[in-house]
């Protein structure tokens, strides 16, 4: 009878081990994709294109104010495949923003979108160095596929923050980061 009992509860413990270990661990998001599709900021590649001179002398319209792209990365991986473009772009009225371009990654629990003061640093020597300095959360990533923008405050100084990281808060560990330059 004694027996049964010491089967039993270590069924029972295991089971709640399991029930928490998934909990904790939520395995399920391996297999759960979302797809997000933001429209990504334009940045024009070339110099207006100026008209042939006019024997009658006009005004020249002044050319209308364009975003301009500040910096830009590739994304590399760290504990999860991760791939896809880095953008920061001001727009026009001075406001700017971060745009992941074909972001590819895995799901997981409690994913942030960080410009981090800390270098990226390739392989699995990368994989923890976000939060050893200064850091900006711009908020939870949007999704683990696709094209995502991010509002980046008005206040940040981007020269202290030169890297982009995908940075899992659960497991205080980068997904992927990318150096911007």
């Amino acid at each position: 009878m004694r027996r049964k009992w010491i089967i039993g509860g270590a069924a029972g413990l295991a089971a709640v081990g399991l029930v928490v270990a998934a909990l904790v661990f939520q395995p399920w998001l391996l297999f759960v994709n979302v797809e997000v599709d933001d429209a990504l900021p334009t940045v024009p590649t070339s110099a207006p294109s100026v008209s042939a001179p006019s024997a009658a002398p006009t005004a020249t319209p002044t050319p209308e104010p364009q975003p301009v792209q500040l910096s830009a990365g590739e994304l590399i991986s760290h504990e999860h495949e991760t791939s896809g473009s880095v953008r920061i772009v001001q727009n026009p009225d001075g406001s700017r923003v971060l745009a992941l371009e074909n972001l590819s990654t895995s799901s997981g629990p409690d994913l942030r979108v960080w410009l981090a003061a800390t270098p990226v640093v390739p392989g699995f020597d990368g994989w923890f160095l976000a939060d050893d300095g200064a850091y900006i959360d711009l908020g939870p990533l949007k999704g683990n596929l696709g094209n995502q923008v991010y509002e980046i405050p008005a206040d940040v100084d981007l020269g202290q923050y030169p890297s982009l990281y995908v940075w899992c808060e659960q497991f205080a560990v980068s997904f992927g980061g990318a150096s911007l330059a």
